[in-house]
């Protein structure tokens, strides 16, 4: 978990990002990361069950109502949603997990790598990005 080759594989390959508990509000930091990672040319797949529309994309009530693939899940919940996330991104056949920071639930965690989920967590993704990026510039 969040080895710095995994954190490069996932900024490389991933193009579609489903972030479960995504706020609409401007000042909150799931809204912001998201927004960021959608200017960065990320697809953009917003769950939250009593929202809508947010970034000019429509929001799904859970990872398990979207009727599309995703390659990554970023979750912006408290650590006690963890356990249901990571069933539900189980469920959906999605390869890598994305804890944002502050979120860490260790039986979860375990349980996801168990089933072949690659996890990072308790890291901001667009911090991340940012570092990926300039790293790339430097070589």
């Amino acid at each position: 978990m969040n080895e710095p080759e995994l954190i490069d594989e996932i900024l490389e390959n991933v193009k579609t990002i489903a972030v479960v508990g995504i706020s609409n509000k401007p000042d909150r930091a799931s809204y912001g990361v998201s927004a960021q990672m959608q200017k960065r040319g990320y697809r953009i797949v917003p769950v939250n069950p009593v929202l809508r529309e947010i970034l000019g994309e429509p929001c799904y009530p859970s990872l398990r109502e979207i009727p599309f693939p995703v390659d990554m899940v970023n979750v912006f919940r408290a650590p006690e949603f963890v356990p249901e996330i990571v069933e539900d991104t189980i469920a959906i056949g999605v390869k890598y997990l994305w804890l944002q920071e502050g979120v860490v639930h260790p039986a979860a965690i375990a349980h996801a790598e168990a089933s072949g989920i690659r996890v990072v967590a308790d890291l901001c993704l667009y911090k991340e990005h940012l570092r990926w990026q300039a790293d790339r510039v430097a070589r």
